[in-house]
């Protein structure tokens, strides 16, 4: 017999490693090339700078190999990881995102030290326990409009925090954390007709008029949502603790299913903060340098109050943040390392070269001379490939998009289906791949690894893809545009 170590799937971190390897390979087997930029006038009559298709450029040396080591800028094999990690801006990867989950692990360390959730959890479980049937519906329902509206992802890593110890005590398992917060969120980006950071950016490249074709991409919506909380619903009740024996523990301490005057204060700071972060990213646009600060407040304030009424003390404070920031360092870690995958097959600026933007070049040539249902499939499923490598869904926009659009008429599609092919392919395949950050932070908070999600996931995501096909199908059939 096997033993369970040899049927356990690799651990995302070996998993990316095998990648980084075939990524160096790979750097001597596919040609390094970049496109030139052209400027042209957007539908709203500005001058942007857009990817000429038509101009495409191999590199003809051989710099773009990757070495086993590189001292200079240029990334090496056992570069990657500290290359990948220092990428980027505080806006995004790596390091923006990295210190965001540190951050945000440590402000809900400050927050969980306290007991104040526990204790109010317990109290609330007595008031669920008739009416607990409607808690995952709704806030799937919820975390998917916010999603398709506001293109939420990396702030369901907070939530996940938020509500893991609510559906512990439910006795619900950690997986369907995951399943309410994160993917709701990423079936409400994928479908979404509104979302600023796909959509629109997609569809102003592409020179489609923004937030049109919204009453299909709304019906869709509708559609994968209802097919994402039948299986959360199915999950989370098929893999549930039965509750009698929380609620005969819960009942034999007072202490648990009563909220102090200090508890109460806890969690206004917390829900306080919450709606503070949805003001911000709705009506302000705040990202994640805004979002990372006003967590850090909460902790901030949660442990003023808790000097304030003796509950801890400075040290104790500073204590529960380091710990809640370890605990989520290797989701942290995950993501530069990810991104120096990206760095290793030569980044994802257009203008430079990268392996990246050969396979672009000549897919899109090749699905040009397909039939164009068959292009429009292809297109689906090669943004969902792209994905992995440019998890970004407004990066990957500005990648792909300007060759997409021109490949659309090319292929008798509306640009309008492009610019669906793209978000489905970009959103939906959020759910698998190891370079998301959001994914691997909220697999950290829950302590899953990538193989367990995984292997409970992999149906439901071959049964959204097949459901995605499906809708560029219907899409070109009705002539969407």
């Amino acid at each position: 017999m096997k033993s369970p170590q040899a049927r356990q799937m690799p651990d995302a971190f070996v998993i990316l490693f095998f990648i980084v390897l075939l990524a160096a390979i790979s750097s001597y087997l596919v040609p390094a090339g970049w496109f030139a930029m052209t400027e042209i006038i957007d539908s709203a009559g500005n001058t942007v700078k857009r990817i000429d298709p038509q101009q495409f450029f191999i590199a003809q040396d051989t710099a773009h190999h990757v070495s086993l080591f590189s001292s200079t800028d240029k990334t090496g094999l056992v570069n990657f990881a500290f290359d990948g990690m220092t990428s980027g801006d505080r806006m995004g990867s790596a390091v923006g995102v990295v210190a965001f989950i540190l951050i945000v692990g440590g402000a809900f360390g400050v927050v969980m030290e306290t007991g104040a959730i526990t204790a109010c959890i317990m109290a609330v479980i007595n008031q669920l326990q008739r009416s607990q049937i409607l808690l995952i519906p709704l806030l799937f329902v919820i975390f998917s409009l916010s999603g398709a509206v506001y293109g939420m992802s990396e702030e369901a890593i907070a939530f996940c925090i938020v509500l893991l110890p609510l559906f512990n005590a439910l006795g619900y398992s950690a997986a369907t954390v995951v399943m309410v917060t994160y993917l709701s969120t990423q079936i409400g980006f994928a479908t979404s007709w509104m979302n600023p950071f796909s959509v629109a950016i997609a569809q102003g490249i592409a020179d489609v008029p923004l937030m049109s074709g919204a009453g299909l991409r709304i019906a869709i919506w509708c559609l994968f949502t209802a097919v994402g909380l039948a299986f959360t619903l199915h999950y989370a009740n098929k893999h549930r603790t039965p509750l009698l024996i929380k609620t005969e523990q819960l009942e034999q301490s007072t202490l648990s299913t009563q909220c102090s005057s200090f508890d109460i204060i806890v969690l206004l700071c917390l829900f306080g903060v919450i709606l503070w972060v949805i003001w911000g990213v709705v009506a302000k646009g705040y990202y994640i340098p805004q979002i990372a600060s006003q967590f850090f407040t909460l902790a901030l304030l949660v442990g003023l109050i808790s000097v304030l009424w003796r509950k801890r003390s400075l040290n104790q404070i500073s204590m529960a943040f380091q710990r809640g920031a370890s605990e989520l360092l290797p989701a942290a870690m995950i993501v530069g390392f990810a991104k120096g995958v990206v760095l290793l097959l030569g980044g994802d600026d257009p203008q430079q070269p990268s392996i990246l933007n050969t396979v672009l070049h000549y897919a899109g040539q090749w699905l040009a001379s397909l039939p164009d249902a068959i292009a429009a499939l292809l297109m689906y499923l090669f943004q969902s490939v792209m994905n992995f490598f440019v998890a970004s869904g407004s990066g990957q926009a500005a990648l792909t998009m300007p060759i997409m659009a021109p490949l659309a008429d090319i292929a008798g599609i509306s640009r309008q289906i492009a610019v669906l092919c793209f978000q489905l392919g970009d959103g939906l395949t959020n759910l698998v791949i190891p370079t998301s950050a959001s994914l691997m932070g909220c697999l950290g908070v829950a302590k899953l690894s990538y193989g367990q999600w995984l292997a409970l996931i992999w149906r439901f995501q071959l049964l959204l893809t097949i459901m995605a096909s499906a809708v560029v199908l219907f899409a070109i059939f009705m002539g969407y545009h």
